[in-house]
């Protein structure tokens, strides 16, 4: 008695590979809904934009090393920064606030200072690494 030996087919010629790519699609599609970015966004000026802001519209802040919020030359906490910000915006809802960021200072921080700046909506926000040097 002979037993018939059976050819096997390979994996790429039958069904199951398509079967395979069709749920693998499926379960890339379902994964890549449940991907939500939590980033930072703020609207940026468009490339070509010509808006002018005056001096009289920039709000400076600076962070230092120690996290400290330094305004006008005086220590003052993330709320009256927050109120000085939204004064200022009620004046003249044209403001650019800019914060100038020591290298040393806790990153958490700037993250904080930026998130009150996205709450209050202001437009124009600038973030730049303090310059060493005299």
């Amino acid at each position: 008695m002979t037993l018939k030996k059976h050819k096997r087919t390979p994996f790429l010629e039958t069904c199951a590979a398509s079967d395979m790519a069709f749920l693998l699609i499926i379960y890339f599609m379902v994964i890549a809904g449940f991907n939500i970015s939590t980033g930072f966004l703020m609207n940026l000026p468009a490339r070509n934009s010509t808006r002018l802001i005056l001096r009289e519209e920039l709000v400076r802040f600076e962070l230092n090393e120690e996290g400290n919020i330094i305004h006008n030359e005086e220590i003052i906490e993330l709320g009256e920064a927050k109120k000085i910000i939204s004064i200022a915006y009620a004046l003249n809802p044209n403001i650019a606030v800019i914060l100038t960021i020591n290298k040393d200072t806790v990153w958490q921080e700037v993250v904080s200072f930026v998130e009150v700046a996205q709450d209050l909506k202001i437009d124009s926000f600038s973030f730049a690494m303090h310059r060493g040097g005299p």
